[in-house]
């Protein structure tokens, strides 16, 4: 996963499935670099992911949504590989996660934060809200109405060309951080969130424990 595009307009080549096929902690900080890219009617926009998050299956990571098994809400994570999942966040919000692992293992990788390379413009229209370029994609919620995921891409298949979201290699971090999850209250000991060290769209650490009142966490996949 470490060849990089020639040039910051044009991602490289698609990931396969067996560049997400490692353990959820492996893959997830292997995948910071990567370019999400979604194609619309109003256009293309691509970023390139600069903080993610690690949820484990198999009853492992009691954070994950995956926790109790294949439910009707988390059965995509389950597999195959290179699958997105896409869940709504506390009523508010969506977010988006990259299924990993073998098939059955029930890992997903959320995608927090990332920075805009192609087509910018097109996500200021979707993320008026944001002041700078750093903030079109800076959280989970912010990344995917940049990127103009919705519903409609649960179950999408990042690795293939004719997919209107996919995930392609790009030019890895010089250095990673590692540290706690964001939003959580349980397994608030692993360090399963990683991101790009430095880099200006990683998203703003919160603590795990209840929202406040009149607040939504951007929080993992739970």
């Amino acid at each position: 996963m470490r060849d990089a595009p020639a040039d910051r307009s044009e991602p490289g080549p698609l990931l396969t499935e067996a560049d997400l096929l490692g353990p959820v902690a492996v893959v997830a900080p292997a995948l910071l670099g990567c370019w999400v890219v979604t194609d619309r009617p109003a256009g293309r926009v691509a970023l390139r992911l600069t903080e993610v998050e690690a949820y484990s299956g198999a009853g492992e990571d009691p954070a994950s949504h995956a926790h109790r098994g294949p439910t009707p809400r988390a059965a995509i994570m389950f597999g195959p590989p290179g699958r997105l999942y896409v869940y709504f966040s506390y009523g508010v919000h969506w977010c988006a996660n990259v299924v990993v692992g073998p098939a059955g293992r029930g890992s997903a990788v959320l995608m927090r934060a990332g920075e805009v390379l192609v087509g910018e413009p097109l996500a200021r229209d979707r993320r008026t809200a944001a002041r700078t370029a750093r903030d079109l994609a800076r959280g989970p919620a912010r990344l995917t109405q940049a990127l103009g995921i919705g519903p409609d891409d649960r179950g999408a298949d990042l690795l293939s060309p004719s997919s209107g979201v996919r995930l392609h290699r790009g030019e890895p971090p010089v250095s990673v951080s590692a540290g706690p999850r964001v939003g959580i209250s349980q397994a608030t000991d692993l360090a399963w969130r990683f991101w790009e060290t430095g880099a200006p769209s990683v998203s703003v650490f919160r603590a795990g424990g209840k929202p406040r009142r009149g607040t939504a966490r951007q929080d993992g996949v739970r």
